[in-house]
């Protein structure tokens, strides 16, 4: 699918994928071991697996899925999943630029210009009498403790990159659950 994003970010093949809290994000299910990750993800393109440095001593090994698109040339991978020895996939990361879309309650939440996306949170929240939430580093987004809102810079734009996570073993929440990789 083309999609046309905002201002002059271009036009970019993506699909697009759903989201399931607790469940997983497109053909990635929490839990996965990583080739299962591997198996699913082809739909998207190859994968490359490597080690993630272990920032705290409580969690198991852990390694990230890269994953990019079929004929794509060089650039940053399409989708980055993380995978716990103990939990399995936890977390899944798609990138602003290269990423396959996923809407949550019809707000597309992949490569968005992150000012808008907040102004779309605060009338989506007005609309159906529901909350949102701000991330410690002040970025707005769903209130689902799966959804992990983040900025990626596209050119001279800050886009959105959203995690969509489960705790991993050891700890208690998303935000305590993020890949040394993508503080």
């Amino acid at each position: 699918m083309a999609l046309k994003t905002e201002g002059n970010f271009g036009v970019v093949e993506r699909g697009e994928w759903s989201y399931e809290a607790t469940v997983g994000v497109g053909p990635l299910r929490f839990g996965m071991a990583v080739s299962e990750v591997i198996g699913a993800a082809e739909v998207l393109g190859p994968a490359k697996v490597s080690d993630c440095r272990r920032q705290y001593a409580v969690f198991s090994q852990t390694w990230k899925v890269e994953v990019s698109r079929h004929g794509g040339g060089p650039s940053a991978p399409a989708v980055t999943a993380y995978v716990s020895q103990d939990a399995g996939l936890f977390a899944v990361a798609c990138d602003a630029a290269q990423g396959p879309q996923v809407t949550y309650h019809g707000l597309l939440l992949v490569g968005r210009d992150m000012g808008q996306l907040e102004s779309d949170m605060i009338a989506y929240a007005e609309v159906h009498d529901v909350q949102f939430r701000y991330t410690c580093e002040g970025h707005a987004g769903p209130d689902d403790p799966g959804i992990v809102v983040r900025a990626q810079p596209v050119g001279v734009v800050l886009r959105s990159r959203p995690l969509f996570m489960v705790p991993r073993d050891g700890a208690w929440t998303e935000w305590d659950s993020l890949p040394s990789e993508e503080d």
